[in-house]
């Protein structure tokens, strides 16, 4: 495929996956006889694993260095690894954190539906979540 069809299929801009090449997040494309890039369906794939670390809070130095490994082939699979252990602690983190905000967020949704429909709502309850944190 070439570039405005991985552009197309990867959800990323023509210029994005120019600037993601010259700074060596994706491989360097073969050529066409025309000079075109010719992308195969596994860097569509290697997109979408970039995009997910970079959905997940991975910086770009660290998806450069992971990258870097990646083209080192199976000599950094060990380091490779390593690397996304710690990048799934850190998300398991993150998630742990945002699970805790998404009870206070419904205990407050809970509390204004009860004081919309009338019912009797201990007041102090306003400025407190079950996690004993203000929610003001």
């Amino acid at each position: 495929m070439l570039i405005g069809d991985l552009a197309e299929k990867s959800g990323l801009s023509v210029d994005t996956l120019r600037y993601y090449e010259k700074i060596g997040l994706i491989p360097k494309a073969p050529r066409d006889g025309g000079g075109r890039r010719v992308y195969d369906a596994a860097m569509l794939r290697w997109i979408d694993f970039l995009d997910r670390l970079k959905a997940t809070g991975m910086g770009i130095k660290d998806r450069l260095r992971y990258a870097d490994l990646r083209g080192k082939g199976a000599a950094s699979l060990g380091l490779r690894r390593q690397m996304l252990e710690r990048h799934r602690g850190k998300v398991a983190e993150d998630i742990a954190r945002l699970t805790e905000v998404l009870s206070v967020l419904d205990d407050k949704i809970d509390l204004y539906r009860k004081m919309e429909a009338g019912g009797p709502v201990d007041p102090s309850f306003e400025n407190c979540a079950r996690t004993g944190h203000g929610a003001q």
